[in-house]
């Protein structure tokens, strides 16, 4: 009894990781720079000063800049509404205090998991917000 729940347990998960097949096959046709540098984007020390600075960009986007002044673009898995007005955000890091793709911020107490983080250049400039929305 206990080994055909664990059989179908088994099935369970093979069927329920097949949509990732497809996603994993896309991102192994990426360039092995773009791959390198997407899975090595990661801000140590987050928690301990690691972080110098933050700008929202929009509800979904947020830039961090390390200690070092390299920047990072975090986009978030859902929008918050408050991101753009808040003037503070927590930051859910990892257990080893470093800012990752599997961290999270928070605006007004709601958790907002990140998608996605990756080294940018930085911001964009006001002339070039400006250019996009005129």
């Amino acid at each position: 009894m206990l080994r055909t729940r664990y059989i179908s347990a088994l099935a369970a998960l093979a069927i329920a990781a097949m949509p990732f097949a497809a996603s994993a096959q896309d991102h192994a046709q990426a360039t092995p720079a773009a791959k390198a540098q997407e899975e090595a984007a990661s801000i140590p020390f987050a928690n301990r000063g690691g972080v110098r600075d933050w700008r929202a960009q929009g509800m979904d986007r947020i830039y961090f800049q390390d200690s070092h002044g390299q920047w990072y673009l975090a986009k978030l898995m859902g929008s918050a509404s408050d991101l753009p007005f808040t003037e503070f955000i927590g930051i859910d890091a990892n257990p080893d205090g470093s800012l990752d793709k599997f961290s999270a911020i928070y605006v007004k107490g709601q958790k907002y998991p990140f998608e996605s983080f990756v080294k940018v250049d930085g911001p964009p400039s006001k002339k070039a917000r400006a250019k996009r929305k005129g």
